[in-house]
């Protein structure tokens, strides 16, 4: 037997550039040992290893930060050392071999994590044994529930592929496989339910996805960037989410579900804006409760987007409409602030979004801390120095409350925007301008389309069937048909089909 790093001396690398007068060799030619070393030269973990197994020379190449160490001893290494004259071949132990032609499908094996084996006959192979380092299996931070599966998507794509598969082990899960960024090479999966999605939805997101033209993807919002239909809109047009209990359930509704590797957080589309305020605990509680905790979430969506300018709207143009004892009570509160009603909601509300941005950045246990101490201290001391009123404390208080009812969190930071512009046609008009807002807000969901599908649905255009598990949810057994919106292949979801 013969092991040999030929890595180790670095002569080989200046002998090889050398003899190459430092020119690349050609993508498409054969791939050869001395081509791919050329073609890996400066890279410090590349290695070559050369076995000598009953006269035959088998030469290893690999990224020893790619592989794992311990499958290339096990499933390559002993095999190959251990075969009869005739059988070296076919010894290794893998699941995923292919033949190797040409120097540019050598190194995107490579990089992907395989080893090149190279016989000497000329024939190459790639083995993949891709290290799979990556944090195990763990609860959902971002979609945590009391009731309900607590496994969440990892980075790694096989994983999260796996739990999505468990939940659906039926043929018609398919899946298509695309590889993005001409750095990153990023794996994407876009997955299906063939025989109940839209066909037509199906050849827009495979074509979105194949247009899609750009150097590196590290996170699947990189990828909604390129794949929504409108860019300069605040509102999410896909769903993010890490449960792959929720993937199933939008997979089996008829939609559409792209997983990326090296994040745990995968795309749901086509998606609509009463969508992003459902949970998957909403199925776990009687559907009374669940019903009513929904449209508490609208609510509490709204007063997080009027609250606050509704008060700026009264005290500088409507002061009429306050009660009288409630007037005495707001104009001792604002005596002693020397700032108008705008920018004194403007200061308190930047302060709290800061509070909440360093709260977020911090590590868990003092972010907490810093939430919950520094607003009560800078709103009393706020207060104490005269630079906000009382009653705008508590309006912002609520507003920020009910700001976390709204279970997305990128339809939570779409409101923030919002906020501040109501806030500003409040100064402006008063409640012609919050009454113009909320006109305008309507006016541009109406617009919106999520994988061209209408935003608004099942509102506009409107489906009688489909509000049955929109605002409110009915009993679970009364849910017979999947969203109409979609035009799915297969409406209902019993057996029985209807004629």
């Amino acid at each position: 037997m013969k092991w040999r790093n030929w890595f180790s001396n670095r002569s080989d690398q200046s002998n090889s550039r050398t003899d190459h007068n430092g020119a690349l060799p050609d993508a498409s030619g054969p791939p050869t040992l001395e081509n791919i070393k050329l073609l890996f030269q400066d890279i410090h973990d590349a290695h070559v290893h050369e076995l000598m197994a009953d006269g035959q020379i088998v030469k290893l190449f690999y990224i020893r930060s790619l592989v794992d160490g311990t499958q290339l001893q096990s499933d390559i290494v002993f095999p190959v050392l251990h075969s009869t004259a005739g059988q070296t071949g076919w010894k290794v132990i893998s699941d995923d071999v292919i033949q190797v032609k040409t120097l540019s499908q050598a190194q995107e094996q490579i990089l992907t994590g395989s080893v090149l084996v190279i016989y000497e006959n000329g024939l190459v192979y790639a083995v993949n044994k891709k290290n799979t380092l990556g944090r195990s299996i763990d609860t959902s931070e971002q979609e945590a529930i009391m009731y309900g599966p607590k496994d969440s998507l990892s980075e790694q794509l096989e994983n999260s592929l796996t739990l999505i598969r468990r939940r659906l082990p039926v043929p018609n899960l398919k899946s298509k496989k695309y590889s993005l960024g001409s750095l990153s090479k990023t794996t994407v999966i876009l997955l299906y339910m063939e025989g109940i999605v839209n066909p037509e939805l199906v050849r827009i997101a495979d074509q979105k996805t194949k247009a899609i033209d750009f150097d590196a993807f590290f996170d699947s919002a990189h990828l909604s960037a390129f794949l929504e239909d409108h860019v300069f809109s605040v509102f999410p047009q896909f769903q993010q989410t890490d449960r792959p209990d929720v993937l199933a359930s939008a997979l089996s509704s008829g939609k559409l579900v792209w997983v990326v590797d090296n994040t745990p957080f995968a795309l749901v589309a086509p998606v609509t804006f009463f969508d992003l305020f459902q949970t998957p605990e909403d199925y776990v509680h009687r559907w009374m409760v669940g019903s009513f905790l929904r449209g508490l979430r609208f609510v509490a969506f709204m007063i997080a987007l009027v609250l606050t300018p509704i008060y700026v709207a009264v005290t500088v143009h409507h002061y009429q409409m306050i009660p009288l004892e409630m007037l005495f009570v707001l104009m001792q509160s604002r005596s002693e602030v020397p700032f108008t009603p705008l920018w004194e909601a403007l200061l308190m509300l930047l302060t709290l979004e800061i509070l909440k941005e360093a709260s977020l950045r911090m590590p868990t246990k003092s972010g907490q801390t810093l939430g919950v101490v520094g607003g009560i201290v800078i709103g009393q001391a706020a207060v104490q120095a005269g630079i906000a009123s009382n009653i705008l404390i508590i309006f912002i208080s609520i507003s920020a409350i009910a700001s976390f009812l709204v279970p997305n969190y990128l339809m939570t930071n779409s409101g923030k925007l919002i906020q501040f512009i109501f806030l500003i046609l409040a100064a402006w008009l008063g409640m012609w301008g919050v009454g113009f807002g909320i006109f305008w807000l309507f006016i541009h969901l109406h617009g919106l389309t999520s994988l061209r599908q209408p935003y608004l649905a099942p509102l506009v255009p409107f489906y009688k069937g489909d509000w049955k598990d929109t605002i409110v949810r009915f009993p679970i057994k009364a849910l017979k048909t999947r969203p109409r919106y979609l035009k799915p292949l297969a409406l209902y979801k019993i057996s029985k089909r209807r004629t």
